[in-house]
C-alpha cells in the first residue's frame, strides 16, 4: 500500500515543471517539523531532481526560521529595554544578559522545555544546541528559544543556516537513494 501511494506521488510530481515543484516545496520546508531534512527527503523520494528539492527545502526552512529568529530577537530587545528602564536606566544592548530572566523575577519556575534548552545550551553551546535541534524539535522553535535565552543572534543565524543546510544535504540525498531502491 505505501508503495502504490509513493508510486503514485512519484507519477503526479515527475509530471510538474521544476517551478512548479519549486513552489511545492518551499512552503514545505517552511513548516516546522518537516523542515529543510522531510522536504527534501520528500522531494526526492517522489523524484524531483535533488539538485532542485533540496534547494528549496532548505530555502523554506531558512525563511522561516530566520523571519523567527528576528522576530524573537526584537522581542528579547524590548524586554531586556524594559528591564533596564526598572533597575535605573542600565542599558543593555543585543545579545547582552541584564539579569536572571523574567521568570526568576516573579518567582515562575522556567517551563521544562526552556530549562533543557537552556542546559544543552550551557553543554554544547549554540553550535551543538543548532547541529544537535532538529533530532528533538523544530528549528523555528529552537532558534527562538536560544535567542530568548541570551545567545547572540549572529551565531544563532550562523549555526542554524549551518545546520538547516547539511540536514537538507543528506536528507535529500538520503531520499535519492531511497527512491533508486524502491523504483
Amino acid at each position: 500500500m505505501f508503495q502504490d501511494l509513493l508510486s503514485q506521488l512519484h507519477t503526479l510530481v515527475s509530471g510538474l515543471e521544476p517551478w512548479q515543484q519549486v513552489l511545492a516545496l518551499v512552503p514545505a520546508g517552511a513548516i516546522p517539523f518537516i523542515e529543510s531534512y522531510f522536504g527534501s527527503f520528500l522531494g526526492a523520494a517522489l523524484g524531483i531532481p535533488p539538485a532542485i528539492a533540496i534547494p528549496a527545502a532548505v530555502a523554506g526552512n531558512l525563511i522561516s526560521t530566520f523571519a523567527v529568529i528576528a522576530l524573537s530577537g526584537r522581542a528579547r530587545d524590548a524586554v531586556t529595554d524594559g528591564r533596564s528602564r526598572r533597575r535605573g536606566g542600565i542599558e543593555a544592548g543585543p545579545g547582552v544578559e541584564v539579569g536572571p530572566g523574567i521568570e526568576a523575577e516573579r518567582g515562575v519556575k522556567p517551563s521544562r522545555f526552556r530549562a533543557k534548552i537552556a542546559a544543552a545550551l550551557d553543554k554544547y553551546g549554540v553550535p551543538g544546541v543548532s547541529l544537535l535541534g532538529p533530532l528533538l524539535v523544530a528549528s523555528q522553535i529552537t532558534a527562538p528559544t536560544l535567542v530568548a535565552l541570551g545567545a547572540s543572534r549572529g551565531r544563532v543565524y550562523l549555526w542554524m543556516g549551518i545546520s538547516i543546510i547539511a540536514w537538507g544535504i543528506a536528507f535529500g540525498l538520503f531520499g535519492s537513494l531511497f527512491l533508486a531502491t524502491i523504483v
